[in-house]
């Protein structure tokens, strides 16, 4: 533990810092807005410890809240949750060999922690980046749904301060630098006209889901590149 905290540099520490200082805020803002809505008082606290993934949580809560049917909600958290599976495989070398810390790592395995990671070139630095970042999160996370928890026995309207813009932004903040590569760009842009064309018709939590089409267009895209390379090169 002690060689991941000599491994970061001023600037990720101060990088990470500030997400985990955001996602408190939206930790404070979901433990608020449940309380609020007419569940219990330990059930975001419980979800936070559980599951610890910000868009499934807020999409539970929110389908609960609206009176669906829990198992549906169970349902549509997973389905948001399927993005883990790709995840796994470009992290997977962060996690270590030992069962006990894989356990941990994946635990810890939300957008934050992946995007942090590959933001980082050498090996070492991935790993101190993942697991400083996921252990920061999850700290800073359940001490701000515990916080706003027991502040939704209070404030009866939380959509006035609009904390939950502060989760949309922290992903955007994450996002931009990756936007430099081109086929990064065009599998976004694929994924936000998808999401974007599908969010009227389909439920909350699957035009996300079909958003991931867009990695296709990247495929796509890479793989034309070359052959056009070629083509040049011929000629």
């Amino acid at each position: 533990m002690r060689s991941i905290w000599r491994t970061l540099d001023r600037g990720l520490a101060r990088d990470i810092a500030l997400v985990c200082l955001a996602d408190a805020v939206v930790g404070v803002s979901f433990g608020a807005i449940t309380v609020s809505s007419g569940l219990p008082l330990w059930l975001p606290m419980l979800l936070s410890l559980v599951v610890f993934a910000g868009a499934a949580q807020f999409m539970f809560v929110g389908l609960v809240a609206s009176g669906g049917n829990p198992i549906a909600a169970v349902v549509a958290g997973l389905l948001v949750n399927a993005r883990h599976l790709p995840f796994g495989f470009a992290v997977g070398d962060v996690l270590g060999d030992r069962w006990a810390r894989r356990i941990a790592g994946t635990h810890l395995m939300i957008d934050e922690t992946v995007a942090f990671a590959l933001a980082q070139r050498d090996a070492e630095r991935r790993r101190a980046a993942y697991w400083a970042c996921g252990i920061g999160l999850f700290v800073c996370w359940n001490i701000g749904v515990v916080l706003g928890a027991f502040g939704g026995t209070v404030v009866s309207d939380t959509d006035a301060f609009g904390l939950d813009a502060a989760f949309p932004a922290v992903l955007l903040a994450l996002v931009l630098p990756s936007l430099k590569d081109q086929a990064t760009r065009r599998a976004a842009l694929a994924g936000v006209v998808i999401a974007l064309a599908t969010a009227p018709f389909l439920p909350a939590g699957l035009p996300v889901l079909l958003a991931l089409a867009g990695v296709l267009v990247s495929f796509a895209g890479g793989q034309a590149e070359p052959a056009e390379k070629e083509k040049e090169a011929a000629s």
